[in-house]
């Protein structure tokens, strides 16, 4: 009876302890699929003032009251602001409908941290998380904590009754000069911008602070472990107070909400806070703190224990059999497919926000410290990067397209055996009430013509039969009232805007440059030497079955709408801009790339069709961006896309 006394509690023993270490040896069940819905710049359109009887205006179709902006605001906006609420609303019903329970919001979940958005969306993720039993894990982007602390703000562009401008502000001090074209502004401070405090304290639940239901929690300040880990202690050293830091260029410690959640046994999520604020002083008694901008490029020399957080938490995770997937608001690696020098020799202004792209330094330290994969926003755009360490660890950043933006879409993760991760690109076209204010935006439209607005956006939008097609008209807009004249030289537009695709081509022949005059087009044509160079024309034109005639089919100014098309969406922009187009495009690059006379010219209008076409390849032929797969353990990508 002893010896078999002695087996039961030996066995009793040998089971608790199992169980007790059972998190350290378990990975992720197969085939666990994790979503993650980048940029969805939420504002509440049905939401209520808590301070104002302001309602908004009243939309006949369905007898509500909206709080929304203005159709112009929106098509001079990198992101739209309205319909976009409805857009989510879609892609969380299509997580729900794949059976998908965690989901991960790279930054830029609310626009501008404002208490009415926020609500709304604490409204949202609480309603599906109770429904659907959805874990959501947050962290925050620029547009969430605008500064560390509160501070007053407002829209001058909200739209009002009979569609004139609406302004709303949180603070009577922040009005502008009167105008006649808009209403006197309200005051709300449901409109002014929300500190790291009152952001984490409303979506506390959704990882920014422990919860009991987690198998392990930590920031880069705790002082615990995974193997003394207790929830009481890790709810302590989760305080503000003791997640921040005096950086350099600021006077007072500000709060970094990185953190890392093990959810359900063998996954580890690692959200990095790469927002980094720098003291400005607007007079002897006030200053605020601003956002650098600047990413992770601020980790190099402001917020480096982030990288060195990161590499203890990439060896632990290998020691403990865990799978590591990081996300943050920003990009790790250059998402231009490499063509960002080209975009710096052609562009001016902005030059498609080239100032975003981080330092190649970036993607080499979060490599040679182990990362794998890692989700990012902010860019609006889809893309994989794929750079690999002196010492051969590769490092994989894929960018989230944003719901607010063209092309519309989420990333689904499916984490698979032998450590493979799928990835595939989700486009929400499908989204019911994408057309629910059009009316309003009609009577915004004939009040702007009433009152003589030059450059008014084009109504043709209002006609979209889907949310795709709202989002295409929405770029194509956005390129020709702000992209064209803030980011490209106006003497190499005006030859662009006027040439067709077939005398593109032509161009690609010209034995001496492009002898442009800005005066005269036909300059162009006076002296090209074409009969000789026919044969090579007719041979390309013949490898790529294709005939002249079909690039007359479009113009430069399709051109650069569909470069924009093709940096937004990477590859999901090919349907779009269709087979035969592409096709043109290659023959286009191929003919000009592969010209000795124009690779030797020495003028400047020669470089910048060169630096065009060179930007068109590049565009063209990226890593897989729409359905891929990752070997986790080597690094090695493989396209999935048929």
């Amino acid at each position: 009876m002893k010896f078999i006394s002695f087996l039961f509690y030996s066995f009793l023993f040998l089971l608790i302890n199992v169980s007790c270490n059972s998190k350290i040896e378990s990975k992720p069940e197969a085939e666990l699929q994790i979503a993650v819905i980048a940029d969805v710049h939420l504002q509440d359109v049905y939401g209520e003032l808590s301070d104002h009887n302001y309602r908004g205006v009243k939309n006949d179709k369905n007898g509500k009251y909206a709080l929304i902006r203005t159709m112009g605001s929106q098509l001079r906006s990198t992101r739209i602001f309205n319909e976009n609420y409805f857009a989510f609303l879609a892609s969380l019903d299509d997580v729900v409908n794949r059976n998908i329970k965690h989901v991960l919001l790279p930054g830029d979940f609310s626009d501008d941290g404002q208490p009415l958005h926020l609500r709304g969306l604490k409204e949202i993720l609480d309603r599906y998380s109770k429904l659907h039993n959805i874990s959501f894990y947050l962290i925050t982007g620029n547009h969430d904590v605008v500064q560390p602390f509160s501070h007053d703000d407002g829209k001058v562009d909200f739209l009002g009754i009979g569609g004139k401008a609406q302004p709303i502000l949180s603070s009577s001090t922040l009005q502008t000069s009167s105008s006649n074209e808009t209403y006197p502004p309200i005051v709300s401070k449901d409109i002014q911008n929300l500190g790291y405090l009152e952001v984490t304290k409303l979506f506390g639940n959704y990882g920014f602070f422990p919860q009991e239901s987690n198998l392990y929690w930590e920031s880069p300040f705790s002082n615990y472990n995974y193997d003394n880990y207790d929830f009481q202690v890790a709810q302590q050293m989760a305080a503000l107070e003791n997640r921040s830091r005096l950086i350099p260029g600021n006077d007072i410690p500000l709060p970094d909400i990185s953190y890392l959640v093990e959810p359900i046994s063998g996954l580890w999520l690692l959200a990095l806070d790469a927002n980094t604020y720098l003291k400005r002083d607007l007079n002897e008694l006030n200053s605020e703190y601003r956002n650098t901008g600047e990413g992770h490029n601020n980790l190099l020399n402001r917020k480096k224990y982030l990288i060195d957080w990161v590499e203890k938490v990439v060896k632990e995770a290998q020691l403990r059999d865990k799978t590591l997937i990081a996300f943050s608001h920003y990009p790790m690696i250059d998402f231009n497919n490499d063509a960002s020098s080209n975009i710096d020799n052609l562009l001016i202004g902005s030059k498609m926000q080239l100032n975003r792209v981080p330092n190649e330094d970036v993607a080499q330290l979060f490599a040679q410290a182990g990362l794998r994969i890692h989700f990012g926003g902010h860019m609006h755009l889809n893309d994989t990067g794929i750079r690999t360490s002196k010492e051969g660890h590769t490092l994989i950043n894929i960018q989230t397209p944003s719901l607010a933006a063209y092309k519309p879409a989420y990333k689904l993760l499916t984490l698979k055996e032998n450590n493979l991760a799928e990835i595939e690109t989700i486009v929400i076209d499908s989204v019911p009430g994408y057309d629910t204010f059009f009316e309003l935006y009609r009577q915004e439209h004939d009040y702007l013509k009433s009152i003589g607005t030059i450059n008014i956006w084009n109504d043709t939008i209002l006609s979209s039969k889907s949310y795709h097609e709202l989002m295409g008209w929405h770029l194509k807009e956005l390129v020709r009232l702000r992209f064209l004249k803030s980011e490209w030289p106006s003497h190499f537009t005006e030859l662009l805007l006027s040439l067709s695709g077939k005398e593109l081509l032509m161009l690609s022949q010209l034995e001496s440059g492009l002898p442009f005059d800005e005066n005269s087009k036909n300059m162009l044509f006076e002296n090209i030497s074409f009969s000789n160079r026919w044969p090579q024309i007719e041979t390309m034109l013949n490898q790529h079955k294709l005939t002249l005639d079909q690039f007359e089919d479009w113009s430069g100014e399709d051109l650069i709408f569909d470069i924009y098309r093709l940096r937004s969406a990477d590859q999901l922009a090919f349907n779009d801009i269709g087979t035969s187009r592409l096709k043109q495009y290659e023959c286009l690059t191929h003919a000009f790339l592969n010209s000795s006379a124009m690779t030797s010219v020495d003028n400047t209008l020669s470089k910048k069709m060169m630096e065009l076409m060179i930007l068109l390849d590049k565009f063209m032929h990226g890593a897989p961006s729409i359905h891929f797969e990752i070997n986790l353990n080597t690094g090695e990508i493989q396209s999935l896309n048929n």
